[in-house]
């Protein structure tokens, strides 16, 4: 009877192990597949922040070539502004030197009318 009772003792000891040693298992593959999904998570967001980086590397490269190119481009206009205002201020100085040679011509004219008109008229005219 003891010894019966020392083996039934025994036995539902080893089935209290293996059911525990089985559940300790399933635990640490539970905590496995849970860390799995977890670090799978993390790699998923941190892959998604990698590739949304490199696209704004991209973009601020290709910003930063355009931002040159418009400048180089702005430096251009602001060239040709500057030269088609000097060729004004060119035209200026043309237009009033045109002016006061006309007044010099007119005073000349003027000069040479007065005097033609004040000699005595010949006698063949």
């Amino acid at each position: 009877m003891l010894s019966r009772l020392l083996k039934e003792h025994q036995a539902k000891q080893n089935e209290r192990k293996d059911q525990q040693e089985r559940r300790r298992r399933e635990a640490i593959s539970a905590a496995t597949c849970l860390t799995e999904a977890l670090v799978d998570h993390l790699n998923v967001g941190v892959a998604q922040a990698y590739v949304n980086q490199r696209k704004l590397d991209h973009e601020v490269k290709t910003l930063q070539v355009q931002a040159s190119q418009f400048s180089k481009q702005t430096a251009q206009w602001i060239s040709m502004v500057e030269g088609f205002n000097q060729a004004l201020k060119e035209i200026g100085d043309v237009e009033n030197w045109a002016r006061s040679i006309e007044m010099d011509m007119r005073t000349i004219a003027t000069a040479l009318e007065y005097v033609h008109k004040g000699q005595p008229q010949s006698a063949s005219s």
